[in-house]
């Protein structure tokens, strides 16, 4: 090969050293692109991912409820009874806003079924007989509850007002006991009814009222009061102290 040809060869050899350096430089550029975009773009969001739990707010005191507290009038002992009473039967009564305290520790001439509203704080009171077997010799006092049957005695706890019905004292409503001290309740007919001897005009001619057989006999004129007022599903909660 003369001096031209490999002059003509060097020239050559170059030349492609050049476009291959080139290219490497090139395809080094694009891929440091690449990597600028994925450090920009940042990692992968897992869209499967679960977000962080938002902690609660916290409750301000106006958010706190307050517990029920007996209505002036009300016997707290009793009441508090009562609300032990709603809560440990709950998942049988239906409605919670409104309670019947039967409170027989005062004389009979004294109203002593008490409505109480726990929404409002709101209470109605009326008079109530209680049974003869309770009080034998009919002293107006409530000596002792029974459960027996035949005994004519008020049954002491919580029952659950139920469906409403026409039987020899007219319209009346049945009670379903809750508790051990009262769960003969239906089998007895112990039910809440109207009387003439619950009538207020039973205390000014003999100083107290009558005696029913087991049965809360309230005063006539108060009989479809005291059903609007409780309903049906409702508890009614009979005590003294």
């Amino acid at each position: 090969m003369n001096t031209f040809d490999n002059a003509r060869s060097r020239r050559a050899f170059l030349r492609s050293g050049l476009t291959l350096g080139s290219a490497m430089v090139l395809g080094s550029c694009a891929s440091q692109v690449i990597g600028d975009k994925t450090a920009m773009t940042g990692p992968a969001i897992n869209p499967r991912m679960p977000k962080a739990p938002v902690p609660p707010a916290p409750q301000t005191a106006s958010a706190i409820a307050k517990a029920p507290t007996a209505p002036r009038g009300v016997r707290p002992e009793l009441f508090q009874r009562a609300l032990a009473a709603l809560d440990s039967h709950g998942d049988r009564i239906a409605k919670r806003d409104v309670i019947a305290l039967a409170d027989f520790t005062p004389f009979s001439a004294k109203p002593r079924l008490q409505v109480i509203n726990l929404e409002d704080g709101t209470m109605h009171e009326m008079l109530v007989a209680h049974g003869s077997g309770s009080d034998p010799s009919h002293s107006g006092y409530l000596h002792s509850f029974s459960n027996v049957p035949n005994s004519n005695s008020t049954s002491e706890g919580a029952f659950l007002t139920s469906n409403f019905y026409v039987g020899k004292h007219g319209k009346s409503q049945r009670l379903d006991g809750l508790d051990p001290t009262n769960n003969n309740a239906r089998a007895r007919a112990i039910v809440i009814h109207g009387a003439w001897y619950a009538n207020a005009d039973m205390i000014e001619k003999h100083g107290m009222l009558g005696r029913s057989q087991g049965c809360f006999a309230v005063g006539e004129p108060h009989r479809d009061k005291v059903f609007a007022m409780l309903g049906e599903g409702r508890l009614l909660f009979a005590g003294k102290v």
